[in-house]
């Protein structure tokens, strides 16, 4: 079965972020985005926002950006539609998050979007489905052929750590530490076509895996592969999924850079003759798992005789060899924030710290969301206010 790739003429930008509604006594995640999202289309042509979109769970709203050429551009399109959906959720009474998981409510009680698509994944998936309470960011970057595109998903499965660690906010669930920095990835892979990306050896190759899966009903179309970096045909682009929910869009939008650097040099080698080298399966699933498990304190493998090195400093090395690019497509303040990022400890960190601090799972949520409206973490020195009424039930 040809597939039809939409080629982009540049690495340009797309980003999705999902976001929880929160209630604002329980601090639980609660449904409402039906309603929200029926409000904010009622101003639109066809009747729906484009740049604000259900999900899987009622208590989900995604927001998207256009087609962006650079990352200020981007951020821009996100502030903008996260400004307008601020609005609407002000009027309902309602709170917004971003974070991998929510930190206690319980997944089995989350209302399912009323969408037939959306009931067929859990009638079809059962269990595994209906533990998708989770969050993610992702990134959308245009690339100039099939071929280049297959090419670059095997080479940025040897980057899986870095993003998975740099945006690793899911430490909770269900009220449980679970001692991973990122429990959202090791949720989603209950999923059968989750997970890292199958490597293949071109675009046919790509076209036969997929036209095996839906002959044999695996899945209904392509967007029902969820891999955590995969071509993306009809917008021309490879889609990284990898990254948890982010607290706030600096970090978002750092994390958007390094997908743009990372595209654009790799196009760069492919058009020089250069073989983008990509490590095998096994260390690519072990580092995943290293990152998912130890966040920026883990040591990645980085050959196949399992020599490796701390992922703090692979991503210092990155950044550094990125910066040239980045300061060519304007996202050099962007890229920089991934040290940033490090330096300060991603939110799975974060969100410990208030824990460590006396703080309860529902103060986590009270910093989450202050974080998302202020567009920034929370000093290290910053008081939490308890008490002892504030044990979520």
């Amino acid at each position: 079965m040809p597939i039809h790739f939409a080629s982009s003429p540049r690495a340009s930008v797309g980003v999705e972020m999902e976001l929880g509604l929160i209630d604002p006594t329980s601090r639980e995640l609660v449904k409402g985005a039906h309603e929200l999202l029926i409000a904010m289309g009622r101003e639109h042509p066809n009747g729906s926002h484009p740049k604000a979109k259900p999900e899987l769970l009622q208590s989900v709203v995604e927001i998207i950006t256009g087609v962006c050429q650079t990352i200020g551009e981007a951020r821009a399109d996100l502030t903008s539609t996260l400004t307008e959906l601020t609005e609407y959720t002000d009027r309902a009474g309602l709170l917004l998050m971003c974070s991998g998981t929510h930190p206690f409510t319980d997944p089995m009680v989350q209302e399912v979007t009323p969408n037939d698509r959306y009931h067929r994944l859990i009638d079809d998936m059962q269990w595994p489905a209906r533990q998708m309470q989770i969050f993610g960011i992702h990134v959308h970057v245009g690339v100039r052929s099939a071929e280049k595109a297959i090419a670059m998903v095997n080479g940025m499965s040897a980057y899986i750590p870095h993003f998975l660690a740099l945006s690793a906010s899911s430490p909770f669930w269900m009220g449980h530490d679970t001692g991973l920095a990122s429990t959202r990835s090791k949720v989603f892979e209950g999923l059968p076509t989750a997970g890292p990306p199958w490597q293949l050896d071109g675009w046919a190759e790509f076209e036969r895996f997929m036209d095996t899966l839906i002959t044999a009903r695996t899945i209904a179309s392509i967007r029902e592969v969820w891999w955590d970096i995969r071509p993306h045909p009809g917008f021309g682009t490879i889609e990284l999924r990898i990254c948890d929910g982010l607290p706030t869009l600096r970090e978002v939008a750092a994390m958007a850079a390094l997908s743009q650097c990372l595209v654009q040099r790799f196009d760069m080698l492919i058009d020089r003759g250069y073989r983008i080298p990509y490590p095998v399966p096994w260390v690519v699933r072990e580092n995943k798992w290293r990152a998912a498990r130890h966040g920026v304190d883990a040591a990645i493998i980085v050959d196949n005789e399992g020599d490796t090195v701390p992922l703090r400093d692979a991503l210092s090395e990155l950044v550094e060899e990125l910066t040239p690019i980045a300061r060519r497509l304007d996202c050099a303040a962007e890229l920089q924030d991934v040290l940033a990022i490090v330096e300060r400890g991603p939110s799975y960190l974060r969100q410990r710290e208030v824990v460590a601090a006396g703080g309860t799972l529902v103060d986590v949520v009270d910093s989450l969301v202050e974080e998302l409206r202020l567009d920034g973490p929370r000093p290290r020195s910053a008081d939490i206010a308890t008490s002892p009424g504030n044990q979520p039930a």
